[in-house]
């Protein structure tokens, strides 16, 4: 087995201030810090697994994509979103820009990636892939040789219903998950002896999203002594052996970077963004819900509704405009004033304490070079990512838990870079604030990759 030129492994979610916390008792990852160097990556907006993943890889943004988050408008109409999987990526990502310079590439588990591109080399498809009983693999037969791997086994494309009370069968499904993604990739490794190996472990993800207010006393939920106390730290320390393990079967001349998308943080609460749209007048309701409802299921009075909006990790605001919208009431004409009067108010929202919730809110337009698809009119970050965007209208305005099931994080701007090169030691060097944009020209830069023009970010020294 050759060894690769580059690894890369990714960490959905991975924490930088968990992993300084618990540097010690993670030995691999020190040394890496040590001997290289590291920073903060700080994600694009919003700071979603999709489209993060797509816009480190692609070097463009959730704009020049037209990937907005999971779940995207489908078109003007009212109702109708899509899911945003690998067909939604039309400009080429490291695997085909290095399988172009003539990389062989072997790539697992990176969102975006189902149904599986066809690329210069191997690819088993990420947590959109509806099941294993479709095509899932680049090529087709490489599911066979999982199969085999794994043995009785099911491979795990995701954590089953992973936003459930039932912590210690989801512990064990992301236990399950991350073992099984390092076990593939050394499988490839193995078998292809490819020049990049790409994984993503989306375990730190979902643990941090299972189990986050046992570790965190500012949590509104956090329980003490709970015997879950020292789950994500000792998911960390297991991420380090296996990150160690993959290592030795590398080799110490290859370079290696060590990623997450964006990071994460206690979710404090929920904004039921449609119901205050509703108290504020954006909306208007053509009769009263008996509770709480999502805002499909609500009778909408389109005809006198300026805005709707839907719920996430973070919050999309549509305004409803004449002659785009089909029962539009906003002027063209007076488009950005309603625009900037309602971001306005939304920055000035007060938290259920009367003190500004600290809500930080986006134009698209503004923050991307461009804007394809159907963009929301505005992004928000319900107190900078601290509360999540609840879509329900009815009801409280403010929520503790999460309406769709037992969440406790909410992402962060910032998440986790390491990287170590053996060519070029770095010492230990503190690289600050790293943009998700300047890693693919980096990288390609580093391997001297020509890199496409028009990419957003500009190559760096690490």
């Amino acid at each position: 087995m050759s060894a690769p030129q580059l690894v890369i492994i990714g960490l959905d979610c991975a924490e930088p201030t968990l992993i300084a916390r618990w540097r010690a008792d993670l030995p691999t990852l020190d040394r890496l810090m040590r001997q290289g160097s590291s920073g903060r990556m700080e994600s694009c907006i919003p700071a979603i697994t999709v489209p993060a993943w797509s816009c480190m890889l692609s070097g463009r943004d959730p704009g020049e994509l037209g990937i907005y988050g999971f779940r995207n408008r489908a078109d003007r109409s009212y109702g109708k979103m899509t899911t945003a999987d690998g067909r939604a990526v039309r400009l080429p990502r490291l695997w085909d820009l290095l399988g172009d310079a003539g990389w062989r590439c072997a790539v697992v588990g990176v969102p975006g990636t189902w149904p599986p591109p066809p690329i210069n080399g191997s690819l088993v498809s990420c947590f959109l892939a509806p099941s294993t009983d479709v095509p899932y693999t680049h090529p087709a037969e490489l599911a066979s040789s999982i199969e085999s791997l794994l043995g009785s086994e099911p491979y795990l494309l995701d954590i089953p219903d992973f936003r459930s009370t039932d912590r210690d069968r989801i512990l064990r499904d992301i236990i399950t998950l991350c073992e099984q993604r390092f076990a593939v990739a050394e499988l490839l490794l193995e078998r292809d002896a490819p020049d990049l190996l790409l994984l993503v472990d989306m375990g730190t993800d979902r643990i941090h999203h299972a189990f986050w207010k046992f570790i965190d006393p500012t949590h509104p939920l956090h329980e003490p002594d709970s015997p879950y106390a020292n789950v994500i730290h000792d998911y960390y320390v297991r991420l380090d052996g296996l990150i160690a393990r993959l290592l030795a079967k590398v080799g110490d001349a290859t370079p290696l970077l060590v990623v997450s998308d964006h990071g994460a943080r206690p979710l404090m609460g929920g904004v039921c963004v449609n119901e205050w749209l509703r108290q504020h007048g954006w909306l208007t309701l053509a009769s009263e819900p008996a509770g709480p409802i999502a805002i499909d299921a609500a009778a909408v009075n389109w005809g006198a509704t300026k805005a709707w909006g839907a719920g996430g990790y973070y919050g999309r605001i549509f305004m409803n405009v004449r002659g785009r919208e089909a029962e539009g009431v906003i002027a063209a004409a007076d488009y950005a004033r309603e625009r900037a009067a309602l971001a306005d108010a939304l920055r000035a929202m007060p938290g259920p304490d009367g003190q500004l919730l600290g809500n930080r809110v986006f134009v698209p337009q503004e923050i991307y070079r461009s804007v394809r698809g159907v963009a929301p009119d505005l992004i928000v970050y319900f107190g900078d990512l601290a509360w999540r965007a609840v879509g329900l209208v009815g009801g409280t305005l403010f929520t503790i838990e999460n309406d769709t099931g037992p969440d406790d994080a909410n992402h962060a701007q910032f998440g986790t870079l390491i990287w170590h090169d053996p060519a070029q030691p770095g010492g230990g060097r503190d690289l600050g604030d790293v943009s998700i944009y300047a890693i693919l020209p980096t990288l390609l830069d580093r391997f001297g990759v020509p890199a496409p023009t028009g990419l957003r970010g500009v190559a760096q020294r690490w």
